[in-house]
């Protein structure tokens, strides 16, 4: 998996941005928690990060039913799965906060990702990971992952927002 390096210089914009919509817009200030979502937007620049779960013959998994088929594969406790389940957490987060319009799409099409919703199955990918990573709850990602889940759809609407900031400032189209 592609790992971007700690000075790659969008996550400085990133963090900029996020930290602003998150502490000015929302109201949120939760230092881990919005230095998570940054560190995902750099994360997710590289396709190769976004798609990652493989199937069996290599072939990248583009759709969330392919993704939850394959965390039911690895053993139910285990690092593997943890990672996988959040993998699928962040997915969903990062497709349903910054395009919504195609979350909706495929929902509304004929894909397997129809029948799924990507809200639920992030909110229990990232509580399912949590509780595998640190069963004891103290962990400081364990505490970011449960707060990613009750905090769902406060961190998608946030990346809506900080979607709309890059557009505005020039950063994206």
């Amino acid at each position: 998996m592609w790992s971007p390096p700690i000075n790659h210089p969008l996550r400085k914009i990133f963090a900029g941005v996020t930290e602003h919509t998150f502490f000015a817009s929302l109201g949120v200030v939760d230092p881990p928690l919005v230095d998570y979502l940054s560190d995902l937007l750099v994360r997710f620049l590289h396709f190769d990060t976004v798609y990652r779960l493989k199937d069996l013959g290599g072939r990248p998994l583009t759709e969330l039913a392919e993704m939850l088929l394959k965390a039911e594969e690895v053993p139910p406790e285990g690092r593997t799965r943890a990672e996988i389940l959040r993998h699928i957490g962040d997915f969903t987060l990062f497709w349903t906060g910054l395009f919504p319009e195609e979350v909706h799409r495929l929902q509304t099409g004929f894909a397997r990702d129809a029948f799924v919703s990507y809200t639920q199955q992030g909110k229990l990918s990232y509580l399912a990971a949590a509780r595998i990573f640190d069963p004891s709850g103290t962990d400081q990602q364990h505490l970011v992952l449960v707060k990613l889940s009750s905090q769902f759809e406060l961190c998608a609407i946030g990346l809506t927002q900080v979607r709309q900031e890059l557009i505005r400032a020039g950063k994206l189209n």
